[in-house]
C-alpha cells in the first residue's frame, strides 16, 4: 500500500475530509492507521492522523510524508470509527473528535530518541551507529543511511525502541539509574586497587560486588551517605555506569491501599447483579439502569461486576462524575483490583494523565475509573462499561466536541457486544423513562445497606423564621441541632450552591448593583481578598467604598455565598471548626483531598461547601446535613431546575447516618410547597417522575420531544440578531410543520466577555434532514466565522446549559 488517508490538523469545513498523501519506501509497513506523522500543507509541515492506507490516489501529483511520529498507533482501528461517528453525530470537526480521544501532551511538540534495549551487539549496519551507547538522537540515525526496514525488524524483535521526547514541560519522567559494568570477580579485583583513604568509593564499590541490579542514583547516595564526588571517578574509570530510566508517574505511589474482598452480596444486590452477568457471560450488548437509593451498595455491584469482567481476560471501564472522583472512591477500586487499575482525573498532572493513558495503551492495566474523557480508553477488549451518578450533566463535554459520555458508552458497547450499567438515585428523567418503556432494562436497590434508614427530612419554610425575627442564615432548628451534634461529638455537613462572599453587592440609596463591565451580570463579592469578581469572564476589580453613580456610603452584600455563611458560623458557634470547601479553597492540586481527609480524621466539626461535597462522600460520623438555600436552583431559566434540585438534594440528603448512627437531615426554603422539594424530602422518586412528566409533556420537552440549541454570538448585537432571525426563518421554512422552532432570543446571560449571544431553539420528534440542514448553515456563515472576533454559531443537539 502507498498512499496514506490523513486527516490534517487544520479545523475547518474545507478541510474537515482525509488527504492523499503518498508513503515513501523508507516509511513502508511503519506508516498505518492510528499513527500521527507529519506532513506538508500548503507551505507549511502540519501534524495529521491516519485514518486509512489506500493502493491508489485519484490525484496525480501527491506530496510525500515527511516524518512518522508514532511506532505503534496512537488511535486503534475502533477509536478512528467512534471519531468519525462522533463527527457526524455531533457536526464537529473529524480532527477536532481524534484529539479529544488523546492525552494533553500528544498534541505537544517532540524529539525521538532510539533506545538500544540489549547488551549484545545489533545484527546490522545500526550498531555502529549506536557506537556502544544505549541512546541516541533520532536524526542521527536519519543521517546515518540505514533502512527503516532494518529500524523495523529491530523494533519486532524488541531490541530497539523509539521514544518521544515531549518538548513541552510535561515530558516523560526520568530517573538517574546507577549500575555496575564490571562483573563480580573483577569488582573485587578493582577494590584492591581502591585506596583505603577513599573509604567512600570503596562503600560503592563493595555495594555493587554484591548487588547488581540498577539502583536509583539518589538512593544509592542517601543508603551510603556519600556524594556526586565520590561516585564519579567509578564512572570515568569504567566501573559503574549512569544512564537515565523512565519512570511512570503514579500518582498514588506514596499510598498505601489495603487489599479488600468481595461482600456478600443482600437479596437485592444478587436480584441486581445476576441480568448484568448475563450479559458479560453470553458476550451481549444491552443496557441497564441500576436505580438505587443512597447508601444501597450500587459500588459492590459494580465492583464484582467488573471482576466477573476481569477473571475473562477483558477490560472494564468506569465513568465516575469529576467531583465524586474522591480519594475514597479510588480507595474502593485500588484496593480491590491493586495495580489493575488506571485512574485518569483532572486532578492529576498533564504528565500524570499521559502516563496512566500508556498503561491502558500497553495494556497493563484492565480497568479504568475516570471522569468524563476516560470513555475514550484506548482498550481493545472491552468487556463492561459503567457509568454511575449518570444524570449528572458533568458527562456532558461543553465546548467544542460537545459529545455526551452516555451516548458514546453505548456505541462502543454495541461494538464490543457488551453491557452499559448506567447507576443512580435520582436517574435523569429521559433515562427513567427509557427504562419504563423497556429501551433499558431497570435493576432497583431500594432497600439501604444494613437496613440502615434512610436520614429523617425537616422542611423549614424561611419565610416564617423571617416573620419571627430570625434575621440569621440558620434557622432555629437548624441552630439548635447543630449545637446539639457538637455536643454529642458528631459531625455536620453544611450545603450551599454558591461560592464567594455574597451574590450581589447593591447601594442601598440609588439601588445601583456593581455588574461586570464584559458580561450582563452582576459581580460577586469575594470577602478575602476584598475584591468584586466576575465567574464568567474572570474580570476582577475592588471593593468600591462609596457608591461609583451616586457617591453614598451605604453599599450592602445581598444574597449568601459560603464565605458569608463561614463567617456567620464563626460568630454563632464559635467553638466549632469549619472546613470550607469550594472552588476558592480546592485550586490547589491536593487540597481537595487535603481537605476530605482533615474531615475524616475528625479535625473539624462542620464541612461546608458548594456541589463538590454532594456527592460521593462517606463519613459514619456525619448525623446532620443542613441545605441552606434549596431553592438557589429552582429559578433558574432552565426546563429541567425542577430535576436537579430534586436530584441535589436526595444526593445531599444521602451523606447523613450512612452508618450505625442515624441521621437527619434539616432543608431551608422560602418555597416549601414546591413539588421537588417537598417529594426529594420523602425520597418519592416515582412520584417526582410523574408530576416532573406531566410537565414535560404539556410543554413539549424532553423525553418527549427532543431539543437542539443554536447559540450565535458576536460584538454587534444587530448583527447576532439578524443571523439568529435567518437562521429561524430558514429551519421554519425547511423543518415539517410537527417541530416547532423559538427564538430568536437573547440568552439569559445576553453578554459574556464583550460578546452578545441570541439563540433559537428546535423541539422535535423526528427530523432525519435536520443535521444536513444545519451542516448548510455552518457553511453559508463559514468565511464569517473564519473572522478575527467574528461570528460563532454553536449547535448542541443534546443541550443541558440553556443559559
Amino acid at each position: 500500500m502507498t498512499f496514506a488517508n490523513v486527516i490534517v490538523d487544520v479545523p475547518s469545513q474545507n478541510t474537515n475530509r482525509p488527504f492523499d498523501y503518498k508513503i515513501p519506501e523508507k516509511f513502508q509497513g511503519i506508516v498505518q492507521p492510528g499513527v500521527r506523522v507529519i506532513i506538508p500543507f500548503g507551505p507549511r509541515k502540519i501534524m495529521g492522523y491516519v485514518v486509512t492506507l489506500s493502493e491508489t490516489s485519484e490525484f496525480s501529483k501527491v506530496k510525500n510524508i515527511v516524518d512518522v511520529l508514532d511506532v505503534t498507533p496512537a488511535l486503534t482501528e475502533e477509536l478512528l470509527q467512534l471519531g468519525k461517528w462522533l463527527s457526524r453525530q455531533t457536526l464537529s470537526y473529524y480532527i477536532s473528535c481524534l484529539q479529544v480521544m488523546l492525552p494533553q501532551v500528544m498534541k505537544a511538540k517532540y524529539r525521538k530518541e532510539l533506545w538500544k534495549l540489549t547488551e549484545d551487539p545489533l545484527d546490522s549496519d545500526l550498531d555502529p551507529v549506536f557506537d556502544g551507547r544505549a541512546v541516541m538522537d533520532y536524526e542521527e540515525f536519519e543521517a546515518s543511511g540505514v533502512s527503516y526496514h532494518t529500524l523495523r525488524n529491530h523494533i519486532n524483535e524488541g531490541v530497539v525502541d523509539v521514544h518521544y521526547e515531549v518538548k513541552s514541560r510535561e515530558t516523560k519522567k526520568t530517573t538517574r539509574m546507577v549500575e555496575p559494568i564490571l562483573d563480580e570477580m573483577e569488582m573485587e579485583e578493582f577494590l584492591v586497587d581502591v585506596s583505603k583513604q577513599a573509604k567512600k568509593q570503596r562503600a560503592i564499590v563493595e555495594y555493587f560486588v554484591f548487588n547488581r541490579a540498577p539502583i536509583p542514583k539518589k538512593q544509592l547516595l542517601e543508603l551510603l551517605s556519600t556524594t556526586s564526588a565520590s561516585l564519579k571517578p567509578l564512572v570515568q574509570e569504567g566501573v559503574l555506569k549512569e544512564f537515565d530510566q523512565e519512570v511512570f508517574r503514579d500518582p498514588y505511589q506514596d499510598r498505601e491501599f489495603e487489599r479488600t474482598t468481595p461482600f456478600t452480596l443482600t437479596e437485592e444486590q444478587s436480584t441486581a447483579i445476576q441480568p448484568i452477568l448475563q450479559t458479560i457471560d453470553h458476550k451481549q450488548h444491552d443496557v441497564f439502569l441500576l436505580h438505587g437509593v443512597t447508601g444501597s451498595g450500587k459500588t459492590e455491584v459494580y465492583l464484582q461486576s467488573i471482576q466477573r469482567v476481569i477473571d475473562e481476560g477483558k477490560e472494564a471501564i468506569m465513568l465516575v462524575p469529576e467531583i465524586a472522583l474522591t480519594p475514597q472512591m479510588v480507595e474502593r477500586f485500588k484496593g480491590r483490583f491493586g495495580s489493575k487499575v488506571a485512574v485518569l482525573h483532572s486532578a492529576l498532572s498533564a504528565g500524570e494523565k499521559y502516563d496512566e493513558w500508556r498503561k491502558i495503551q500497553r495494556k497493563e492495566v484492565q480497568v479504568v475509573v475516570g471522569a468524563r474523557s476516560a470513555i475514550f480508553a484506548p482498550f481493545s477488549n472491552i468487556g463492561l462499561i459503567i457509568i454511575d451518578e449518570e444524570h449528572e450533566t458533568s458527562y456532558k463535554q461543553e465546548d467544542r466536541t460537545r459529545y455526551h459520555a452516555r451516548d458514546v458508552a453505548i456505541e462502543r458497547a454495541k461494538g464490543h457486544r457488551c453491557p452499559v450499567v448506567l447507576g443512580s438515585a435520582t436517574p435523569a428523567l429521559e433515562t427513567y423513562a427509557r427504562a419504563v418503556k423497556g429501551n433499558y432494562q431497570l435493576l432497583t436497590l431500594s432497600k439501604r445497606m444494613n437496613e440502615a434508614t434512610m436520614p429523617d427530612v425537616d422542611i423549614i419554610d424561611m419565610r416564617e423564621e423571617l416573620h419571627e425575627g430570625n434575621r440569621t442564615m440558620f434557622s432555629r432548628m437548624l441552630k439548635e441541632k447543630i449545637d446539639d451534634r457538637l455536643s454529642k461529638g458528631e459531625q455536620v455537613v453544611l450545603f450551599l450552591n454558591r461560592r464567594g462572599y455574597s451574590t450581589f453587592v447593591m447601594c442601598r440609596d440609588c439601588g445601583h448593583v456593581q455588574e461586570c463591565p464584559h458580561c450582563d451580570i452582576a459581580l460577586t463579592f469575594h470577602k478575602r481578598q476584598n475584591r468584586l469578581k466576575c465567574h464568567y469572564c474572570s474580570h476582577e476589580e475592588p471593593m468600591p467604598t462609596e457608591c461609583p453613580e451616586c457617591e453614598s456610603k451605604t453599599i450592602r452584600y445581598f444574597g449568601t455565598g459560603t464565605q458569608k455563611v463561614e463567617e456567620a458560623l464563626e460568630q454563632l458557634i464559635p467553638e466549632a471548626t469549619v472546613i470550607r470547601m469550594d472552588v476558592d479553597t480546592t485550586r490547589r492540586k491536593g487540597s481537595h483531598e487535603r481537605l476530605l481527609q482533615q474531615f475524616g480524621d475528625k479535625k473539624a466539626d462542620i464541612l461546608l461547601g458548594t456541589q463538590m461535597i454532594a456527592k460521593g462522600l462517606d463519613f459514619g460520623n456525619v448525623t446532620l446535613v443542613g441545605v441552606l438555600a434549596a431553592d438557589s436552583l429552582l429559578n433558574l431559566p432552565d426546563f429541567r431546575a425542577s430535576e436537579k434540585t430534586f436530584q441535589l438534594l436526595t444526593q445531599v440528603s444521602g451523606r447523613a447516618g450512612r452508618h450505625e448512627k442515624p441521621g437527619e437531615v434539616v432543608v431551608q426554603t422560602y418555597t416549601p410547597e414546591h413539588y421537588s422539594v417537598d417529594l426529594a424530602s420523602q425520597y418519592d422518586f416515582e412520584q417526582f417522575f410523574n408530576e416532573e412528566m406531566k410537565l414535560r409533556k404539556a410543554f413539549n420537552y424532553p423525553p418527549y420531544y427532543f431539543l437542539t440549541l443554536i447559540t450565535v454570538s458576536h460584538p454587534n448585537q444587530l448583527k447576532v440578531q439578524e443571523v439568529t432571525q435567518k437562521i429561524v426563518q430558514f429551519m421554519r421554512q425547511k423543518l415539517s410543520d410537527q417541530s416547532h422552532v423559538l427564538g430568536p432570543t437573547p440568552s439569559a446571560l445576553t453578554r459574556i466577555n464583550n460578546r452578545y449571544r441570541y439563540q433559537c431553539m428546535i423541539k422535535y420528534k423526528k427530523e432525519p434532514e435536520q443535521r444536513k440542514l444545519v451542516e448548510r448553515i455552518l457553511h453559508y456563515y463559514e468565511d464569517e466565522m473564519k473572522q478575527e472576533n467574528g461570528l460563532q454559531i454553536i449547535v448542541d443537539f443534546q443541550p443541558y446549559q440553556l443559559m
